[in-house]
């Protein structure tokens, strides 16, 4: 089996740190073969949020907060299962584990700031309202009888 694809980019130039990455392997459910019984193909992939060194400290405040109910101990972990190969399935934890991060690391939208609504945007409104409204007249029955 050859090295991973690269380092997963979270977000900037950090990225996951191989050496922080902890691994786990598991017989996979659903289709296969004869194969299947055989071959740990499920990963598990779990990363220590807590006690890593590689986010900035704001980043990871950030994450912490925001991944408060995925987390267990400061862990977060991120299971694949859908492909049949183990080399792809981790690669889809990867790629799933460093979207979640930087997602979870982004930084918060600005406020939006409330506006007026313009005039004539409002005259034009009532304009159409009125309009409407003397169409409806005239097609009242009291003339045509």
């Amino acid at each position: 089996m050859y090295g991973m694809s690269g380092p997963y980019v979270i977000r900037g130039s950090v990225s996951l740190p191989e050496a922080e990455l902890m691994w786990r392997f598991s017989r996979s459910s659903g289709p296969g073969g004869q194969h299947v019984n055989t071959s740990d193909s499920q990963v598990e992939l779990r990363f220590d949020l807590a006690a890593t060194d590689v986010l900035p400290e704001v980043w990871k405040q950030r994450a912490l907060e925001r991944l408060a109910g995925r987390l267990s101990g400061g862990v977060v972990t991120v299971r694949a299962s859908e492909h049949r190969s183990q080399w792809r399935n981790r690669e889809a934890a990867a790629v799933r584990l460093a979207a979640l991060l930087a997602e979870a690391t982004a930084p918060p939208p600005r406020p939006r700031k409330p506006t007026r609504v313009p005039r004539g945007i409002n005259e034009r409104r009532l304009r159409e309202k009125k309009q409407r409204s003397e169409t409806k007249r005239g097609r009242s029955a009291r003339d045509w009888g």
